[in-house]
């Protein structure tokens, strides 16, 4: 008999000491009573605590519906198939950011049509979009990127313009604000994720908010049936997924709602330290924020390197903080790149501005727990390797 304890996977590896970590969710003694709470009661799965959370987000965010789910991904999923978004249609959407926002269109069974992005903002570039559209297109996503908000008036008047549903990625921009309006404010449905690095972790979920009460409903019936609609017969009009999120998810999520302020406030003096710091070299630049941009809460602090950098040279770069104990990463890997969506005709030079940032764009730690000296080794380092990779180059 084959010995079970064989065929368990090795334990994950610990960080080893001094290691900086890429994120570190930020968690209260509150929390974990919050937590607590949930376990020593008798309702683990989509309770009164999922619904508490539900009403909060949407106060939170001015959107009258919230639908919590289980992640992001599967939330614009639910959203597109609220619309009669699928097959044989065309969604526009960036191919820059948040990977799980194309997948979603690909699992809809619309296909995704990529529209380059802002140099500068690393958001989808209205202009770009307005050239992509066909009689076949039904609907744009934006995204939020790196918690930049997007050029939300201009998308919102080519989306009314040419009756276009818009759905906005807001998975990595709680708290963000544009000169209209905060993140999730925008779009027919915007939907959040609560994985790590944000702000908001509850290691798994997300939420979708609305204005429209009939989306609403729909989300609700497609995400999942509650006990108590078993006994009806005509709940099997719809199939739902079961894509919930767990009493335990929502306790969590929402005690770190209610100090939202104190989390990305804690958030804000980090990336003031990053940018006092990044500022005294011209060969790396902070996080860009456009004028119209009110707030821009980071999902995680990513740098660019100026324009003589190769790819590789980021690469190395990036192997060099690693020697450091430093975890840094590329921001971004283009979806029309990869495999699934080159089979769908996209190639290297389809998305100029999209590449072109991605190959210069690094992930450094970002996190409340980061220390002043952290910080200023991570610079001092990132400073060292790029000049060692030939850098002393701007950016513009």
């Amino acid at each position: 008999m084959t010995d079970p304890v064989a065929l368990s996977p090795p334990p994950a590896t610990e960080p080893k000491a001094g290691w900086i970590a890429l994120s570190d969710p930020d968690f209260s003694e509150g929390d974990l009573a919050a937590v607590d709470a949930v376990l020593r009661g008798s309702t683990l799965s989509g309770g009164p605590m999922v619904e508490r959370f539900e009403a909060a987000f949407a106060a939170y965010v001015g959107r009258r519906y919230a639908v919590a789910v289980s992640g992001g991904a599967i939330g614009l999923l639910l959203a597109l198939q609220a619309r009669g978004i699928g097959a044989g249609d065309e969604v526009i959407l960036p191919a820059h950011g948040y990977r799980e926002a194309q997948h979603a269109v690909l699992l809809s069974g619309a296909t995704p049509i990529f529209a380059d992005i802002d140099y500068w903002s690393g958001t989808i570039a209205p202009a770009k979009v307005e050239g992509k559209r066909t009689e076949r297109t039904r609907a744009i996503v934006a995204a939020n990127a790196n918690g930049h908000p997007a050029a939300w008036p201009e998308l919102r008047a080519i989306a009314d313009a040419q009756g276009l549903a818009l759905f906005e990625d807001s998975t990595e921009a709680i708290g963000s604000r544009h000169a209209a309006g905060i993140v999730g404010s925008f779009g027919d449905v915007a939907v959040f994720d609560f994985a790590q690095p944000g702000a908001i972790c509850c290691g798994e979920g997300g939420m979708l908010v609305t204005d429209d009460v009939d989306l609403a409903m729909a989300l609700r019936r497609s995400r999942r049936h509650a006990p108590g609609d078993r006994i009806s017969l005509s709940i099997t009009t719809s199939a739902p997924y079961g894509v919930g999120m767990s009493e335990i998810a929502a306790a969590l999520a929402l005690s770190q709602l209610r100090r939202i302020d104190v989390i990305l406030e804690r958030r804000r003096l980090i990336t003031n330290l990053y940018d006092h710091f990044i500022q005294s070299f011209e060969g790396i630049k902070p996080p860009y924020v456009a004028p119209d941009v009110v707030e821009a809460h980071w999902f995680l602090y990513v740098v660019h390197l100026g324009t003589r950098f190769t790819r590789s040279g980021r690469d190395q770069i990036i192997e060099d903080l690693a020697t450091e104990d430093i975890a840094a990463e590329p921001y971004s890997v283009p979806m029309h790149l990869q495999a699934r969506y080159r089979a769908l005709g996209w190639a290297k030079g389809d998305l100029f501005v999209t590449e072109k940032v991605a190959d210069r764009a690094i992930a450094l730690p970002f996190h409340a727990h980061l220390t002043d000296d952290q910080i200023a080794f991570v610079v001092s380092r990132m400073k060292e390797s790029s000049i060692n990779s030939g850098a002393g180059t701007p950016i513009y």
